[in-house]
């Protein structure tokens, strides 16, 4: 699990900010306005965060945001990070995969802009962008 101030930057990509429609897959029809956080891999590791196939794994998270968009709500550590992997690719809104999509807009968040991950406990996160 994260500790206290464990922290992680990532670079925004269009699949990051359009996931709905910027897609390689034809699994679902498009959907606009959704939008994830992304977990590279040496930190997945790092911190320990795990997809729902890990048996006891914490997958939920509580979010804020440093705009106060985002306040005390739940994001979803979820995807594959490869075949029989089981750490997390990626937050996502729990229930509502336009969470982080409206966060994304209201921020006015674009490709090439930075996105800091904070966990201010081990069940917590802090976002804000750069």
């Amino acid at each position: 699990m994260p500790n206290k101030n464990d922290s992680y930057i990532i670079t925004l990509k269009k699949a990051h900010i359009e996931w709905g429609t910027h897609r390689h897959t034809e699994t679902r029809e498009l959907i606009y306005g959704e939008g994830y956080i992304q977990i590279p891999s040496e930190y997945a590791q790092k911190f320990e965060i795990f997809m729902s196939n890990k048996k006891g794994a914490n997958i939920e998270y509580k979010c804020s945001s440093s705009e106060g968009t985002l306040s005390d709500i739940t994001l979803k550590a979820s995807g594959s990070q490869g075949k029989n992997n089981l750490y997390a690719k990626q937050f996502q809104g729990s229930g509502n995969l336009k969470t982080i999509g409206n966060w994304y807009n209201a921020i006015k968040a674009k490709t090439g802009d930075k996105i800091k991950v904070t966990f201010t406990s081990p069940t917590t996160i802090y976002l804000e962008k750069l």
